[in-house]
């Protein structure tokens, strides 16, 4: 009896085997030396096979729940807390500045969670919208999204992250639905900033924004004199 192999096949087929274990050994061996909570998406590990082999090593490794994965392409080597039995997921910020990071980005917070940041609001938003100075998104992460919307330069030329929150919260809630408990946190935290930033900013800021600041500059420098 004979039996005909294709041997160029097999032999193709085992070597592709032989480079994706290779691969997933490689990356493997480089998490165990990096610290737990990283992100990291799939470019990060193009040195150590093709981009077919990445993919599958990847995927590997999430159904063995060494990694997670948080979008397509976006991975979490996550943090275990022994003591309660639990993973500790990344914050939706934590997951846009690392997107913003790798892609060059500048990024800045807007609407309900430029509010949250400041304290002006509780509401964690299902949605987060960040302003950016490179191609408007969207990503997914489990059930919510991440937006970046194009924005014009001048948001990004602020001097003060403060200020600039601080702006763009304020023009989220508007003129005439700020209440008085919004401008005493808002003050609290200008009256803390430095005061040459903040003039610096002013001009980047809306008329009654600008008027509203200033005043409490002027009320700062009164007081302190």
């Amino acid at each position: 009896m004979i039996f005909v192999t294709n041997m160029p096949y097999f032999c193709y087929k085992y070597k592709l085997i032989v480079h994706l274990q290779s691969t997933v050994k490689q990356i493997e061996n480089i998490l165990l030396k990096k610290r737990r909570g990283k992100l990291y998406f799939t470019n990060d590990f193009q040195d150590f096979g093709t981009d077919g082999a990445v993919r599958i090593a990847l995927a590997r490794m999430v159904k063995k729940e060494i990694l997670i994965r948080l979008a397509r392409g976006v991975f979490y080597y996550p943090v275990i807390d022994k003591k309660n039995g639990i993973t500790l997921l990344p914050s939706i910020e934590d997951i846009a500045e690392a997107l913003a990071k790798r892609d060059k980005a500048r990024i800045i917070p807007t609407g309900v969670y430029a509010m949250n940041k400041l304290g002006l609001s509780t509401q964690v938003p299902m949605n987060i919208v960040f302003l950016t100075d490179t191609t408007p998104r969207k990503v997914k992460i489990g059930r919510r999204w991440i937006t970046f919307k194009r924005s014009p330069t001048k948001n990004f030329a602020y001097k003060s992250d403060l200020v600039m929150l601080v702006s763009l919260a304020l023009s989220e809630i508007g003129k005439e639905k700020v209440t008085q408990n919004d401008m005493e946190i808002v003050t609290a935290l200008l009256l803390k900033e430095d005061k040459s930033k903040m003039e610096k900013d002013l001009k980047l800021t809306p008329a009654w924004i600008r008027n509203f600041i200033k005043e409490k500059i002027n009320e700062n420098n009164k007081y302190s004199s």
